[in-house]
């Protein structure tokens, strides 16, 4: 299989000349310096974030002192996703470390990588950490990962973090937590571009019912009543510690590893098998997008590494765990003959399906207060609530 990398450079396609993304990204734009919109995207959020500077690490240093007075007389201060990959781990140890009563939460779509499920073990052991877990049922999981399949749409694996996302608000209000971390970080990931990927409750309901056999019935699905509920009326406040503090993922695996005896996965993503399939052979089969790009662009805009050296690494094969493709058959239910078939068909997005898409874009002033008082991510803003041509 030929790489998007190099059909890129076949094509000799135009990028950015100051990341990795090219001139078939999805509603890309280059100015006069060859910058693209979404390096200014990105500008954006470090304008207000400013990570890794002391005055962000003071100001988060500032919130970490808030959440422990809104947790007195709690069991906990804070809540952190956890999915065994390097992100997450480093948060929940970040956290310990910083004197935070945490418990870790981990929602299981039954699709996890036994390296993860002991890297988890490992570090919430090895930190006497508390873990919150929801498990969905496999057989409706897989019929929901099935859907989406069958309605040719780029969002294969969407549904897994809409679901943790419930998981972890569901998991808060229990608790009487204010606070949620995530491992995002806008230097090592960047912002991947909408028409990559996009998620919501109405969409979920609209390509299940359509290509659905089995009612939802244990998947924690989130609609908008229930958005609402937990950033306006509950007022759970999700931060991402790492738009505020100096962060290299390279420097964390390796603390991570002598730490626990953490285990790498073998690249972004890789933790849970359907996740791996999304994006080492789903994505860049089906619609030709190898979301390594996000990654390896944020590492060249960070300066993390060179062009050159992130564009070699771009026309490599993803890496795809062996036997991961049958694995993936077998739980779907199909033959290579029909997944070839599905490979091949038409490609679709969420324009073609219900969504709350039109919602978000008229709410956007109220998503925008929401947005800087962190009770939704900023890029949640400036990906759902601007039209998009």
């Amino acid at each position: 299989m030929k790489t998007r990398g190099a059909w890129l450079i076949e094509k000799n396609a135009k990028f950015c000349t100051r990341c990795m993304y090219d001139e078939y990204v999805p509603k890309i734009t280059f100015d006069e310096n060859g910058v693209c919109n979404y390096c200014k995207m990105i500008d954006q959020v470090d304008e207000i974030y400013k990570a890794g500077t002391p005055e962000a690490e003071q100001e988060f240093l500032n919130i970490v002192d808030q959440i422990k007075k809104d947790g007195k007389g709690k069991k906990y201060d804070v809540v952190i996703g956890v999915s065994g990959g390097t992100d997450s781990s480093y948060m929940v140890l970040k956290a310990v470390e910083l004197g935070l009563r945490t418990l870790a939460v981990h929602y299981d779509n039954t699709w996890n990588s036994t390296i993860a499920t002991e890297n988890i073990r490992k570090v919430l052991q090895g930190l006497n950490v508390d873990l919150y877990t929801y498990v969905v049922d496999n057989k409706e999981m897989d019929d929901i990962f099935k859907s989406f399949l069958l309605a040719d749409v780029p969002d294969l694996d969407s549904p897994t973090d809409l679901a943790l996302s419930e998981v972890l608000y569901r998991a808060a209000s229990k608790y009487g937590v204010k606070y949620i971390f995530e491992g995002h970080s806008y230097k090592t990931e960047g912002i991947s571009p909408l028409g990559y990927n996009y998620i919501d409750g109405q969409y979920i309901k609209s390509v299940h019912k359509q290509f659905g056999k089995q009612k939802m019935k244990t998947f924690p699905n989130m609609d908008f009543m229930s958005f609402m509920k937990w950033v306006v009326f509950k007022k759970i406040k999700k931060i991402r510690p790492l738009w505020y503090i100096k962060y290299n993922k390279e420097e964390a695996r390796a603390i991570l590893e002598q730490r626990f005896g953490w285990t790498y996965y073998g690249g972004h993503h890789l933790e849970n098998r359907m996740t791996a399939f999304y994006h080492s052979y789903y994505n860049p089969v089906k619609f030709g997008v190898d979301q390594r790009n996000n990654s390896l662009s944020a590492s060249v805009r960070s300066g993390f590494m060179g062009q050159k050296e992130a564009i070699e690494e771009y026309v490599k094969p993803p890496y795809l765990e062996p036997e991961l493709f049958n694995y993936f058959l077998k739980r779907m239910n199909l033959t290579k003959e029909e997944c070839d078939e599905i490979m091949k068909g038409e490609r679709k997005n969420y324009k073609n399906y219900h969504t709350y898409k039109t919602r978000f874009e008229k709410l956007r002033p109220l998503f925008y207060v929401l947005a800087k008082s962190n009770l939704v991510p900023m890029s949640f803003y400036l990906k759902y609530c601007f039209p998009q041509k």
